[in-house]
């Protein structure tokens, strides 16, 4: 089935195939067609040009785009779409003056959120977690990861990795699996924190990896959770199995993870909220892409990832949601789109540019989505009639899209 989109007000983030990522000065470059027309057949992008080439003598369906915008979808490379239940009550607790490390000292956080897990059975988990795929899918999220981390069992852990790979093989989008066995140290192993590690390398790390349940490995490497020497170790083990790093680093400390990161060749390091100077240098010349959430800094109130300083250090950085119940109830990529700009200063173009094209570097799907580039899926936004891209993360209360397609298909 062919789809021809005429009189398109711009068609925006023009690709060649062999750009993979954006980094620094190129991130103020967002690539357009003015008055444009763009063919999809099934589902990939197959042609597109301004309406001065127009194929008038097409047999594809026509859909006038008059007015609205037409962008590739979303690609979210950090979340953890996949939990049970949720935690309003912490946040009734922050709001009274808690911390977010005061609450997880006292069994809450991570730790409360593993507990509903291992209490909700794998069919209701799959439920709760298909409903916020396809809440964000609506939103105009197109390619998406998600991160294990709240079972901290080795049943909890592969209960979610399976639930994962059952979303994988339900929806018709790129969902890429991460195995987070270490996001927090259990209760009972918090006097003996060694023999978790110990668990989860020896025994749960290669069940995930002989069950093919995750192609990532991460870890929440922070005061409090797990060390450097942690990281590298798990991060050693994981690569025996072909597991590529994508792990937590610098949200409240910088305490080295990075580097680490780095020297285990991270496909991206995230959160960073707290960057030095060596943490930026550590970056340069490498194939790992920074990834900021400031939906999670705007709910813990915390500092944003510091953009204009990775950027003017002429680094690529990517967004994405951080979507779970503790700390970003929310898988909005267009409110991210508009923090970015509004909270971290990024440009509108540097903004669309992290959430299209740099987050899909940073799932590995550079191929594959995150651009108008010919032969990639038809994932795409059409926005409403809206003055110019710039007025989505302006106009940051509002839902300016009119449909998201899915592999050439619009969804409901």
């Amino acid at each position: 089935m062919k789809t021809l989109f005429k009189n398109i007000k711009e068609l925006i983030q023009i690709r060649d195939p062999e750009i993979k990522k954006v980094d620094g000065l190129e991130m103020k470059e967002l690539p357009s067609i003015k008055d444009a027309w763009l063919l999809i057949e099934d589902d990939k992008i197959v042609d597109f040009g301004s309406m001065e080439s127009f194929p008038e003598n097409n047999t594809a369906k026509i859909i006038d785009a008059s007015g609205k915008l037409i962008l590739p979808a979303w690609c979210d490379s950090h979340t953890h779409i996949v939990y049970a239940g949720n935690r309003e009550l912490e946040f009734a607790d922050r709001i009274n003056g808690l911390s977010y490390e005061e609450i997880a000292n006292r069994g809450g956080g991570i730790l409360n959120s593993a507990k509903t897990l291992q209490e909700t059975p794998e069919d209701e988990v799959y439920l709760q977690s298909a409903a916020r795929l396809e809440e964000v899918m609506k939103l105009g999220t197109g390619a998406v990861e998600i991160k294990s981390g709240y079972g901290l069992t080795e049943e909890g852990e592969l209960k979610m990795l399976r639930v994962i790979k059952k979303l994988q093989q339900h929806y018709d989008i790129p969902i890429k699996s991460t195995f987070l066995g270490a996001h927090a140290i259990p209760t009972e192993y918090q006097s003996d924190p060694e023999k978790y590690m110990d668990l989860v390398i020896n025994e749960i790390l290669p069940k995930v990896a002989n069950q093919n349940l995750a192609e990532y490995i991460d870890i929440f490497c922070e005061k409090g959770y797990f060390s450097v020497e942690d990281t590298h170790k798990l991060l050693s083990a994981a690569k025996k199995y072909g597991m590529k790093p994508k792990i937590h680093v610098n949200q409240f400390h910088a305490i080295g993870g990075i580097k680490a990161g780095v020297e285990h060749k991270a496909l991206s390091v995230d959160h960073l909220e707290v960057m030095t100077n060596e943490d930026i240098e550590s970056l340069k010349n490498t194939e790992t892409m920074p990834v900021a959430l400031p939906s999670c800094s705007l709910f813990l109130s915390i500092p944003y990832t510091p953009a204009r300083k990775i950027l003017d250090a002429q680094l690529p950085i990517a967004l994405a949601t951080d979507f779970n119940p503790g700390s970003t109830p929310s898988g909005n990529m267009n409110l991210v789109l508009s923090l970015a700009c509004i909270k971290m200063k990024m440009t509108p173009e540097e903004a669309i540019n992290a959430a299209t094209i740099n987050g899909a570097y940073a799932m590995e799907l550079s191929d594959v989505v995150g651009s108008i580039t010919k032969g990639k899926k038809a994932n795409l936004i059409m926005t409403k009639k809206i003055p110019s891209y710039t007025f989505l993360p302006y106009a940051f209360g509002s839902n300016n899209i009119d449909t998201v397609y899915i592999n050439g298909k619009a969804i409901d």
